[in-house]
C-alpha cells in the first residue's frame, strides 16, 4: 500500500500514479495539520529547555559550589595612639599617722570634749583629768621655792657678817667656809624646787589631754568618769590622719629596675581602684620603695600617698594599685580579641584590598587597656580581624559584617587605664613573644595571668 497516495479498492480500474508534489499539497490541505505541527515545535522547545535546567546548567552549578563560601567576620583599624605602662598589685590603706591617745597621769575624767568620728585638729581638747591634785602638787612646789628663797637670803647675810669678822680676826676661817657651803647648799635647793615647780606644771598640763595629730577620732574607749592611769595601754581614743593618707603595696622584683627609674625620673603617678579593678578612687604619688626585697616572696614594698580629699579611701581597705611606669608614644596598637596564638607564635588575621584574609605573625609588646601594643608584623590602617577567626584560613574570602557599636570597622581607641602588672617591657598583663619565639606571659601582682601562646 502506497502511503503518498489514496487506497484503490478491489475492482476498480487501475488508476495512473500521482506526482509526489501533488501529494504532499494533498497532505497539507488535511485538517489539522498544522497544529500537530505547532505542537511538535512546543514540545521539542520544553524538552531543550528541560534539558538546560537539569543537565546543561550542572557544570555551572559544579563550578560555583566549588568556589569558597566568604566567611562573615568583624574587623577593626589598626591605629597609632600613646599607650600608658603601668604595673598593677593589691594595697592596703593605711593612715598616713595613727596615735592611741593615752593619759600621762592618773585620775578620774571629768570631761570629754570630743564625739566618735570628729576630724580634729592638733591641739584641740580630747578630754580633761581631775587637775586638782596637781594644781595642789604644784602650789606646794612653788611655795616650797619661796621658803628656800628666803633661806638663801638669811644664809648671804650670814656669810657678809662672817666675812667682816673673819677679817678682824672675830671669826676663823673654818667658820667662814661653813657660811659659804651654806649659801651655795640654799641655791641649789631653789634650782631643785623650780624643777619641782616645773613637774608639777607638766603634770597639771598632763591632766587635759589634746590631740597631737589632725585626723579623724574613733570609738572612745573611756567614758566620763571612769579612772585612768599612765600605765593603762588601752588609751582613751584611737585618732587616725586621712588627709593625707598611704596605700601600702607589692611589686615583684623584676620590676624593681624600671620602678626605680621611673623614681628617678620624675614623680611617679599611683590610682588606687576599687575591688572591681576598675573604680577610680584617689590619684597620687610613689614615695617609697622600701630598702629591701622581701626574699620570701620575692616582692619588694612600695608606698604611695594620696590628698585623698574626697575621703574615698579608709584604713584597712583593701584596694587595687596601678603604677604608671611610662608611656609608649605613638604606638601601634589593635584590640586584645584580635591576637591569636600558636604554638610557637602569636598572629593575627588581616583583610586585604580583595576582602581575602591574611594571616600576620606579630612581635608583640605592652597590653593595656583592652589594647595590645605591635611591635612588627601591622601598620596603621591594617584591618585585623576580631571575631570570626575560627572559621578562617589564609587566602578565605571575608564578608565584613556591621560591628557591635557602629557601621564598618571600628577605630582603635585610645587606651584607659585598666591593666594588670607585668614585667619587663610588658604593660599591664605581661608581654608575649615574638614571631619565631615561644610567646611568654606572666602573673602581675594582682593575680591576672598575663595571655600566653600554647
Amino acid at each position: 500500500m502506497d502511503h503518498d497516495s489514496p487506497s484503490t479498492k478491489a475492482g476498480d480500474p487501475a488508476r495512473p500514479p500521482v506526482p509526489a508534489r501533488a501529494s504532499a499539497r494533498f497532505w497539507l490541505r488535511r485538517p489539522g495539520i498544522w497544529a500537530a505541527i505547532a505542537l511538535l515545535i512546543v514540545a521539542a522547545a520544553a524538552g531543550w529547555y528541560g534539558w538546560q535546567r537539569r543537565g546543561g546548567s550542572e557544570p555551572a552549578r559544579a563550578a560555583e559550589q566549588r568556589q569558597p563560601a566568604k566567611v562573615p567576620v568583624q574587623v577593626v583599624e589598626a591605629g597609632r595612639t600613646d599607650v600608658p605602662v603601668y604595673f598593677d598589685g593589691l594595697g592596703t590603706v593605711q593612715a598616713f599617722n595613727t596615735v592611741t591617745v593615752r593619759s600621762r597621769v592618773d585620775g578620774e575624767i571629768v570631761t570629754v570634749a570630743f564625739t566618735e568620728g570628729q576630724m580634729v585638729k592638733a591641739g584641740d581638747l580630747l578630754a580633761e583629768i581631775d587637775p586638782r591634785p596637781y594644781r595642789a602638787a604644784l602650789d606646794q612646789a612653788v611655795a616650797k621655792k619661796a621658803q628656800d628663797e628666803a633661806t638663801l637670803a638669811s644664809n648671804r647675810q650670814d656669810l657678809a657678817r662672817t666675812r667682816q669678822l673673819a677679817s678682824r680676826e672675830f671669826a676663823t676661817q673654818q667658820q667662814l667656809d661653813q657660811q659659804s657651803a651654806s649659801v651655795g647648799a640654799a641655791s641649789a635647793q631653789i634650782a631643785a624646787d623650780q624643777a619641782a615647780i616645773d613637774l608639777a606644771r607638766t603634770q597639771l598640763d598632763y591632766a587635759t589631754i589634746r590631740a597631737p595629730i589632725a585626723g579623724r577620732t574613733g570609738l572612745r574607749l573611756v567614758d566620763r568618769g571612769n579612772v585612768v592611769r599612765s600605765a593603762d595601754t588601752t588609751g582613751i581614743v584611737e585618732i587616725a590622719q586621712i588627709q593625707p593618707i598611704a596605700v601600702i603595696f607589692a611589686a615583684p622584683e623584676q620590676q624593681l629596675p624600671e620602678i626605680a627609674q621611673a623614681m628617678r625620673a620624675g614623680q611617679v603617678a599611683v590610682s588606687a581602684l576599687g575591688s572591681d579593678g576598675k573604680t577610680p578612687l584617689a590619684q597620687g604619688k610613689l614615695v617609697l620603695i622600701n630598702n629591701q626585697v622581701d626574699q620570701a616572696s620575692g616582692t619588694v614594698r612600695l608606698k604611695a600617698e594620696f590628698a585623698n580629699a574626697e575621703e574615698r579611701l579608709w584604713p584597712g581597705l583593701s584596694v587595687n594599685t596601678r603604677l604608671l611606669v611610662r608611656t609608649l608614644r605613638g604606638a601601634v596598637t589593635m584590640p586584645e580579641e584580635a591576637l591569636q596564638r600558636g604554638q610557637n607564635e602569636l598572629f593575627a588575621f588581616v583583610v586585604g584590598p580583595d576582602n581575602k584574609a591574611e594571616k600576620r605573625t606579630l612581635r608583640v609588646g605592652a597590653f593595656s587597656g583592652g589594647q595590645v601594643v605591635i611591635e612588627d608584623g601591622l601598620k596603621p590602617g591594617d584591618r585585623v580581624v576580631t571575631a570570626g577567626q575560627s572559621r578562617l584560613q589564609p587566602g578565605s574570602p571575608v564578608e565584613i559584617e556591621r560591628a557591635p557599636d557602629g557601621p564598618g570597622p571600628r577605630p582603635v581607641r585610645e587606651s584607659r587605664a585598666d591593666t594588670t602588672g607585668s614585667t619587663g617591657d610588658t604593660g599591664s598583663t605581661g608581654g608575649a613573644g615574638s614571631a619565631g619565639g615561644t610567646a611568654s606571659g606572666g602573673t602581675g601582682p594582682s593575680g591576672r595571668t598575663a595571655p600566653a601562646s600554647h
